[in-house]
């Protein structure tokens, strides 16, 4: 039986912790704000441009541009796996993490990774599989030129034939307590057809073929889109990401939050009994003390 000088160090530790993850939950609450302003804004350009991507995987000449098609046979898979630099944000990590490993796992082809957070890094890491390159500590809402880097580095190995095709692998943000992972079909550009049953694969929503007209000819203009095509998936990909993230770290403080006050609570409950227990002890011996005195005392008037 826990006394009652334990309890209290016990409820005086839960308590500076929920101090803790309540101010981790107002901080995720108001980076969650940001991120959520971010991906809204930028959601509808970004399905409006996969759109054209469908497009142009079925109607363009695959050989206008080497991004639409494989030019080199190869085995390798590129994926791009987006997590979190730090834990405490429930299953966000594992959740991405582990999906991502059952869809390697069954494309049956050797598989190489960039890694774009701390977590996702150390579990490949661990597992020993190839990391290409590695990307950490963006910030709340990237920009544009914080995540290039990320698509010229997929796109140059998906171009040198190192890579025969790229995947990411993120979470989508839905609202603030639903984030599903998604693996996104992403080079080639005219490859559409899924390699694998999972649902979590992202498929292309069917859209109206549309032929378009180049001016001042296809080459020049595919040239100048696709990569920045390529460079907004992956931007909007970071980003539903990172909402997911602080959206899963808030939910997950405020749940801390509020089982450290349920065990406060618990515990100041048993810290009062012990008291009690304690107390009634004192005056039970101090009866029995003055009983005994009495006693001894008559004792001696005889």
């Amino acid at each position: 039986m826990a006394t009652a000088r334990e309890i209290k160090r016990r409820i005086e530790s839960v308590r500076n912790m929920g101090q803790v993850t309540g101010a981790l939950e107002a901080v995720s609450a108001s980076k969650v704000r940001k991120a959520q302003d971010a991906v809204m804004g930028t959601r509808a350009y970004a399905r409006a441009a996969w759109n054209v991507i469908v497009n142009l995987g079925a109607t363009a000449d695959t050989s206008l541009h080497p991004l639409l098609a494989r030019e080199v046979e190869g085995e390798d898979v590129l994926i791009i796996l987006i997590t979190a630099d730090r834990g405490l944000c429930g299953a966000y990590n594992h959740n991405i993490i582990q999906t991502t490993l059952e869809f390697a796992g069954s494309l049956g082809s050797p598989v190489r990774y960039i890694t774009v957070g701390q977590k996702g890094r150390d579990t490949v890491w661990r597992m020993g599989k190839t990391i290409v390159a590695d990307f950490h500590d963006l910030p709340v809402v990237p920009g544009l030129g914080d995540v290039s880097p990320i698509a010229r580095t997929a796109t140059e190995e998906f171009l040198t034939g190192s890579a025969s095709e790229v995947y990411l692998a993120y979470t989508d943000f839905v609202n603030m307590l639903t984030q599903d992972p998604i693996i996104q079909p992403l080079l080639p550009l005219c490859q559409r057809e899924s390699r694998t049953s999972m649902t979590c694969v992202l498929e292309p929503e069917p859209v109206d073929v549309a032929e378009y007209i180049y001016e001042p000819d296809a080459p020049t203009i595919l040239e100048e889109i696709l990569p920045r095509f390529i460079e907004l998936q992956v931007y909007q990909a970071v980003l539903e990401a990172h909402t997911s993230e602080h959206a899963a770290r808030m939910v997950a403080m405020r749940n801390a939050t509020e089982n450290s006050k349920e065990l406060e609570r618990d515990l100041t409950l048993d810290y009062n009994k012990a008291r009690q227990r304690s107390i009634t002890r004192e005056i039970l011996d101090i009866a029995g003390g003055a009983e005994a005195l009495e006693q001894e005392r008559a004792a001696a008037r005889r």
